[in-house]
């Protein structure tokens, strides 16, 4: 058998269902994985071989990673906003906006931004105090969780919000004591501004994916689940059209699984979208993923929906929505949405963090499980009664979460959630996998992030480089072992996407690999040692390589 590509060396080809399934070589040809196992073997099996690769012991090949959960549209026009995740202070994030605001030529152009976070600046950032750096500007600013928007004066007027204006359901205005709109909207009040920001032109947005693709590659991303723009477009443009379009081109340079929004849904249904297919011609990178909904808010901004009442926090005053969170979708309509969309052929994923929004989540996914060809899935997921844990497994609905998380939020659900409820599930990635679920990985970037090893360290240690020497690691008892997290960054992702060629490195599958430093994968892993820094030096996709350091 002649091949395009014979690499040797130390290969994690993810076979079996746990470890990491060492094999000795692997034959590529037509950009699919024709022979695996040991080096005798397999270079005895080959005839002529187009190139070779052969890996020194301080290398090792594993299957490209996918994130599960990144607003890939989002993450890329990001780059092109003012980031403030870097301001550590209210002043200092005003300084910032400011010289944005300056460089600015068009008066009534948008200034828009993200990474704000009201508990790094000590307290809600107001309207009034954007007018003092960026005086009669139309602003919207995104905070870290993407899950509340800093509007600016003109922008709250413009939109039509006054001291009568009713907060929409799911959704809250923070109010100054006159009843006028402060300047921050939470949850779904945040459209109320920002169905009025103009959406890039097709040619900025389709420039922005491709740049940003190609940084993902460069992390070992191969693929990655969009779970929709953090908008109200029901035309399906922006982010879902141009993934087709790129991938029509042959211009994109990842797979892409985009979800759709329930404003969408409708459009979804009539166009005959299913879960699965392909946007455009049948080898399409781009195929159309789920229907995203929220059932609740953030862990950071109280938020998220619990069973019983959050901590209180003298400090901070009562929870936004009340005791129990922010039910930003009624459950009764998320099951009705999840039920309609099953019938077209579209699954569904469910935004849900507390305990209270999983257990709903869960009724609503449970009768459709199985119905679609793509699973159902709970996104995020940080707090879990224990009571529902066996039902993913039960079910098959899927668990995405996001293991950098842990370090932002771990002291956030001690003070907010309590001890007791977060050592009983919160995190609880070890208790999901021991129950028989789906475990994978995502990063929620921009929220965070799109590095996809800090996670992977983070799921086993538990831990951040940035949590000083005395500070003990969080719940360790839900600590995955390498090979598990691995297997959620790589393997997780393809199944949960029906994708039964992919995530693994077998006979058959798709030549997605990536070649790593072998000391990434030495265990124990420390949270600043080398699995944190890792970089790929070489990336294929489809036996093509598409990334080399």
């Amino acid at each position: 058998m002649n091949v395009d590509l014979l690499v040797t060396g130390r290969i994690a080809s993810l076979a079996g269902v746990e470890g990491f399934g060492w094999v000795e070589a692997l034959a590529i040809r037509g950009g699919r994985i024709v022979l695996v196992g040991g080096r005798t073997e397999v270079e005895t099996a080959v005839g002529a071989v187009g190139r070779r690769l052969d890996l020194p012991p301080d290398r090792a090949v594993l299957p490209g990673l996918t994130d599960a959960h990144l607003h890939l549209a989002d993450l890329a026009l990001a780059a092109e906003e003012v980031d403030l995740a870097g301001a550590m202070t209210l002043d200092d994030g005003l300084r910032r906006i400011g010289a944005a605001a300056a460089a600015m030529t068009d008066p009534d152009a948008w200034l828009t931004g993200h990474g704000w976070d009201a508990a790094r600046w000590g307290g809600w950032p107001t309207a009034a105090v954007l007018e003092r750096v960026a005086p009669g500007r139309r602003v919207a600013l995104w905070s870290h969780d993407h899950h509340a928007v800093w509007a600016s004066a003109r922008a709250l007027r413009e939109a039509g919000l006054e001291a009568g204006t009713d907060d929409p359901p799911g959704g809250v205005i923070r109010r100054l004591e006159d009843g006028q709109p402060a300047g921050c909207l939470h949850e779904r009040a945040v459209s109320l501004v920002l169905r009025l920001v103009p959406p890039p032109s097709p040619d900025r947005l389709e420039g922005a994916l491709v740049r940003a693709c190609r940084a993902l590659l460069g992390l070992g991303l191969v693929a990655v689940h969009d779970p929709g723009e953090v908008s109200s477009d029901v035309t399906l443009d922006g982010g879902f059209a141009a993934y087709g379009r790129l991938a029509a081109a042959g211009r994109l340079p990842i797979r892409v699984h985009a979800s759709v929004r329930a404003e969408s849904l409708g459009l979804a249904l009539e166009r005959g979208l299913r879960s699965g297919a392909p946007l455009g011609e049948p080898q399409s990178r781009a195929r159309m993923g789920w229907l995203k909904l929220f059932a609740d808010g953030t862990l950071g901004a109280r938020t998220a929906r619990l069973l019983a009442p959050y901590e209180p926090d003298p400090g901070a005053g009562e929870p936004p929505g009340g005791p129990l969170g922010v039910e930003v979708t009624p459950s009764e309509e998320i099951t009705r949405a999840v039920a309609r969309a099953a019938a077209g052929g579209i699954a569904s994923q469910v935004h849900a963090i507390g305990d209270g929004a999983v257990r709903t989540s869960l009724d609503a996914l449970a009768p459709v499980a199985g119905r679609t060809p793509l699973r159902p899935r709970i996104e995020h997921a940080q707090l879990i009664d224990p009571a529902d844990l066996p039902r993913f497994a039960g079910t098959g609905i899927a668990a995405c979460v996001q293991p950098r998380d842990l370090r932002a939020d771990a002291a956030n659900a001690y003070r907010h959630w309590g001890p007791r409820r977060v050592e009983r599930g919160g995190y609880a990635y070890r208790s999901l996998l021991r129950s028989g679920a789906l475990v994978v990985f995502g990063t929620d970037a921009p929220v965070e992030p799109p590095d996809p090893w800090p996670a992977i360290a983070s799921a086993v240690s538990r831990r951040s480089p940035e949590w000083g020497p005395d500070e003990p690691p969080f719940v360790t008892a839900e600590a995955l072992t390498l090979a598990q997290a691995i297997r959620a960054a790589c393997l997780g992702p393809a199944l949960v996407a029906g994708e039964t060629d992919r995530g693994r490195l077998t006979r058959g599958c798709r030549a997605d690999l990536v070649v790593v430093p072998a000391a990434a994968l030495r265990e124990p892993v420390e949270p600043d040692g080398a699995l944190e820094t890792t970089r790929p030096e070489l990336v294929l996709v489809d036996g093509q390589v598409v990334h080399e350091a």
